[in-house]
């Protein structure tokens, strides 16, 4: 595992749990209150010591969700274009690296697509077999116990019953009845993560929505916390302009980057919405069709608001979009197939190099992530597992010290680590500010060695674990030269450096050692 949040989150708590022989509460890891329906899976894993499954878990609802796609085509079209189907949705660049990461969005996908297709099943069997309302719901409880981004798809499809109830019957009294059935069902199942959230914190969204549940904690995480607000950052950060911004639902099937923050952190393909319009053109599809669509439209637009915009946090209408697209391109083939010759034969051909010119993009995204890994040497034994990740993690060497020569009781603080701590053995603990909370008490303190020093103490961490050119950056932009230099004279005085690689250091805090070392190079 070398993934970002697999190394913060879905792998790093259940390792806690593991070590701590089951849950527990964990105040410091925000994201520990999330839903964790997958990382129960993971936790299993890792009890009996893998933690190289929870991929292949991950990749398994990925290639569920795939057949979940190809056997609607295969119903509606045929084998072909299932196959098809199949073929985009597995090879779109988001999907790929998700496939071989340990998070939960490929779970999440899954069952968001599982509920919306037992809905329509639910519909085309004009009603009568209210189990498929039912399945329906418990489809969708499992993707709210697996993230939070579900209840977005749990109120629209909350909506989507009561709506084509009382249009298809008249009746707006059973319409009720059964989106209650809906409500109930589904959140009766998801339930356990939000109560024991209650319990823990008194909101069982925590740390969602902390405004409303907990008023007097102005610090929580609330629902709408980019809402309007994303005009204004986005225009600061990286200037770009209203339209730009109004284009992002847009821009992410064009723009989509790896690892960048402005351009969506991850890779959509255009494939999936340029021929979507076309698959309107039949009648027998339409209402199918159109759900796929307000289910789409409603997910990428809420989510754009209540969100940082993210490729991965509007996975869940990958899978409608592709049905959409190849609905378009099999009425793409038909209007081909209706021309006369000599026109027919270019024509088909022009669709065919369309699929292709964009699928083709897809296997160079695989290509390049394969070779990015280079995992080869070490499935031939060829790279030892240490030496693997310390190729693509920077701090493990770091980590490797900390688990084999500081003392059993050491605890440890990150400081602009981006709060990774799977591989780590020994206690730690993080906050959401990356460290720099903690500074901002600690260098004021520095005016008095007193103050400093039971500050220290009350923290109760014997080592940091520091990205030393974030760190003096830090200090460099947010404290003048004075402020600075009396808290590099202090802390090189308390603070012992105990071991230093890859631009990571291990400070030794808890005993206040005299080795002095200059830390803060003068820039």
């Amino acid at each position: 595992p070398i993934s970002r949040d697999a190394l913060v989150h879905h792998l790093a708590i259940p390792k806690l749990w593991v070590q701590n022989s089951g849950f527990y509460d964990i105040p410091w890891a925000t994201f520990s209150y999330y839903p964790m329906n997958l990382d129960l899976l993971y936790f299993v894993c890792l009890y009996f010591g893998n933690d190289i499954l929870p991929k292949f878990i991950h990749l398994a609802f990925g290639w569920a969700t795939a057949f979940l796609v190809y056997s609607y085509l295969k119903k509606k079209l045929s084998t072909h274009w299932g196959l098809l189907g199949a073929l985009i949705f597995l090879s779109t660049p988001a999907i790929i690296r998700l496939s071989c990461s340990a998070y939960v969005d490929l779970g999440l996908v899954f069952f968001t697509s599982a509920s919306v297709f037992a809905f329509i099943q639910w519909r085309h069997d004009r009603y009568e077999k209210v189990i498929w309302l039912i399945v329906s719901a418990a489809c969708m409880g499992l993707a709210m116990g697996t993230k939070y981004n579900a209840l977005i798809a749990w109120l629209f499809m909350n909506l989507m019953v009561v709506f084509y109830w009382s249009r298809d019957r008249g009746t707006s009294l059973s319409a009720i009845k059964y989106g209650i059935l809906f409500f109930a069902v589904s959140f009766i199942i998801a339930s356990p993560w939000y109560v024991k959230n209650y319990f823990l914190t008194s909101n069982p969204f925590y740390p969602l929505f902390g405004g409303f549940f907990s008023p007097s904690n102005q610090g929580s995480v609330t629902g709408g916390t980019i809402g309007a607000g994303i005009f204004h950052t986005r225009t600061a950060l990286y200037g770009e302009s209203l339209w730009e911004i109004l284009l992002i639902p847009l821009r992410m099937f064009f723009q989509g980057q790896d690892n960048s923050d402005q351009f969506f952190d991850g890779k959509l393909n255009p494939i999936l919405i340029l021929t979507v319009p076309l698959a309107f053109v039949r009648k027998d599809d339409r209402k199918d069709n159109l759900l796929f669509l307000f289910f789409s439209l409603f997910l990428v637009v809420v989510a754009l608001f209540h969100a940082v915009p993210r490729v991965r946090y509007i996975a869940p209408v990958i899978p409608f979009l592709t049905i959409l697209s190849v609905m378009g391109i099999k009425e793409l083939v038909d209007k081909c197939e209706n021309l006369k010759q000599p026109l027919r034969n270019p024509a088909l051909v022009a669709v065919i190099a369309y699929v292709i010119l964009f699928i083709f993009p897809n296997g160079l995204y695989l290509t390049d992530l394969f070779k990015s890994i280079r995992p080869i040497p070490f499935i031939l034994n060829q790279e030892t597992r240490e030496d693997f990740l310390a190729r693509h993690i920077p701090s493990y060497p770091a980590i490797q010290f900390i688990n084999k020569d500081l003392p059993a009781d050491a605890k440890v603080f990150f400081v602009f680590l981006g709060r990774r701590g799977y591989y780590l053995d020994k206690a730690y603990v993080h906050e959401s500010g990356y460290g720099m909370k903690t500074l901002r008490r600690l260098v004021p303190a520095s005016k008095s060695e007193e103050a400093f020093v039971s500050h220290m103490r009350s923290l109760q961490y014997t080592h940091m674990l520091i990205r030393m050119d974030l760190f003096n950056k830090f200090l460099q932009d947010n404290y003048q030269d004075e402020e600075r230099a009396r808290f590099s004279a202090l802390t090189q005085r308390l603070w012992r450096p105990v071991f230093e690689a890859n631009g990571y250091a291990v400070l030794d805090v808890g005993d206040f050692g005299t080795d002095k070392v200059d830390l803060f190079p003068k820039t």
